[in-house]
């Protein structure tokens, strides 16, 4: 699962596992989760609502919600192991070497203050420079961000921008301190479509100048194929596939992620019907022996019902799914099998 880069990987997630303790036992939440994101790549984590992909986000940030924990596996910055560190010095590190973009502007922004008094205060935590340096940069990111008079609106508060700026602001309070990795969680959703276009080009366009590393979450598989080099698709607390986005968006290895293409509709092209993924995802309570798709899948055999698959290679991607083994899925289920 190395990065689609000749470059070292920047963070390494490997074997991640989150758990929610809970009266009635231990819930799984993130299970045995583990890819790379290179210098000046994006990767698009996809899925639908309960996936993972945001908790996954939140483990690296170190910004898990209490009772959720890290109960196993490793993630490293840069070669530098982060997920076993204080909570002190993980802070220093998600606001120097991480940046975190948000859904919501207005849950990054303090209304209180202008932004500039926050921009400010970011860059001299983080850089030591002084109010005049300080302010100069806040101002100059102002401008890469692509607000207009940044000069003038520096001075503004959160209140006085309309919602695409103030993300544009958020994205500005990202870089600050020059991250090296930006994890951004939907950060387009909130957002008119053509906003969001905008959004997009500056986040591509940001991450290839300061070879950032970005890990971009998101419901959206139109935001992910604009957007990723790669994308990771999530089902229930796993990785389902992973690989060049172009590739698994016109060759999807896994049935989930299929059904999930299939539901895209496509300009020009007109279709009498979009495909639909019948059933829901499971709840953490209620995941299924064997591959957790199986009770939504029309392809599974007996295998599917009693082994869980790893990511196993399928053309230029990875899927788990027991078709790409030779082993094969073994007979086919019917229905009859399955309600028994």
């Amino acid at each position: 699962m190395a990065a689609a880069s000749n470059n070292p990987p920047l963070l390494e997630v490997r074997n991640l596992r989150v758990e929610f303790p809970t009266r009635r036992g231990t819930l799984l939440a993130v299970d045995d989760v583990s890819f790379d994101i290179a210098p000046g790549e994006v990767l698009g984590v996809v899925g639908e609502s309960g996936a993972g992909k945001s908790l996954t986000g939140n483990a690296i940030i170190g910004l898990l919600e209490p009772p959720g924990r890290i109960a196993g596996g490793e993630i490293r910055l840069e070669g530098r192991r982060i997920d076993n560190l204080p909570y002190e010095e993980m802070r220093k590190i998600r606001g120097a070497r991480i940046g975190a973009i948000f859904q919501d502007p207005l849950t990054s922004l303090n209304p209180l203050y202008s932004v500039g008094r926050q921009l400010i205060e970011t860059i001299q935590t983080h850089l030591g420079l002084s109010n005049s340096a300080a302010r100069t940069r806040a101002i100059d990111l102002l401008k890469e961000v692509g607000i207009p008079g940044a000069e003038m609106r520096i001075d503004h508060y959160p209140h006085q921008f309309s919602g695409g700026m103030r993300q544009r602001v958020v994205i500005a309070l990202a870089l600050c301190a020059g991250p090296r990795l930006i994890v951004a969680d939907e950060p387009t959703t909130a957002l008119d479509v053509s906003i969001q276009a905008q959004i997009i080009a500056l986040l591509k366009r940001l991450c290839r100048e300061h070879q950032t590393a970005v890990m971009l979450v998101t419901h959206d598989m139109g935001v992910i194929a604009e957007t990723a080099d790669r994308v990771a698709v999530m089902y229930a607390g796993r990785v389902a596939e992973i690989g060049p986005v172009r590739d698994v968006v016109k060759h999807a290895q896994h049935p989930y992620t299929k059904g999930l293409m299939g539901s895209i509709p496509s300009l020009g092209v007109r279709h009498e019907r979009l495909t639909q993924i019948d059933g829901a995802m499971p709840r953490l309570t209620e995941i299924p022996k064997g591959c957790a798709f199986n009770p939504r899948c029309t392809v599974h055999g007996a295998r599917c019902l009693i082994e869980r698959p790893e990511l196993m290679t399928a053309g230029s991607s990875r899927a788990a799914c027991w078709r790409h083994d030779a082993g094969g899925v073994g007979q086919p289920v019917s229905k009859e099998m399955v309600d028994a």
